[in-house]
């Protein structure tokens, strides 16, 4: 077992080097909005337009995705640290003080620098973590902002 704890934190490590953009990805359950901080998030197709998103199977989250069938990935810019912050934690309201748009019946965060609405196309194992494909239903952005990025463990941005 040693030989496998020394990998996965030198894989960890590893990892932790890729520079990622931040999300908040939010759903429902019922009619209470959900949300978390998010790194494992990409594009996959054009045709027909999808993302994915890995959520961790331990995550209340991952199971409010699969019941409600719809998400929204925000992406947060430079200025939203405690934005990412927010949702980073296990608290009743994560909501609380925070602007949404309710327009897809999943909340979509005023703030983020971009929102992308999805519908679930196939929900697949991934070890840990579930990999979402998402249809996309919605998608906007604004022109100047600049994402927020995660990086050996914090918070960073861009250089101008």
């Amino acid at each position: 077992m040693i030989g496998t704890l020394d990998m996965t934190v030198d894989f960890r490590a590893a990892m932790s080097r890729l520079a990622t953009g931040v999300s908040v990805i939010t759903t429902r359950s019922g009619s209470t909005p959900i949300g978390m901080t998010a790194s494992a998030v990409s594009a996959l197709s054009l045709d027909p337009l999808q993302l994915l998103v890995c959520i961790g199977n331990h995550l209340y989250t991952r199971t409010a995705i699969a019941e409600h069938g719809r998400f929204a990935v925000n992406i947060l810019g430079e200025d939203s640290e405690p934005l990412a912050r927010n949702f980073a934690v296990s608290k009743p309201d994560k909501f609380a003080g925070v602007e949404i748009f309710d327009d897809h019946s999943v909340p979509v965060l005023k703030d983020a620098i971009a929102a992308v609405v999805c519908d679930v196309a196939e929900a697949l194992p991934g070890g840990d973590h579930t990999i979402f494909v998402g249809d996309v239903r919605y998608c906007a952005h604004s022109g100047d902002g600049r994402p927020l990025l995660y990086f050996a463990g914090g918070f960073g941005s861009l250089r101008p």
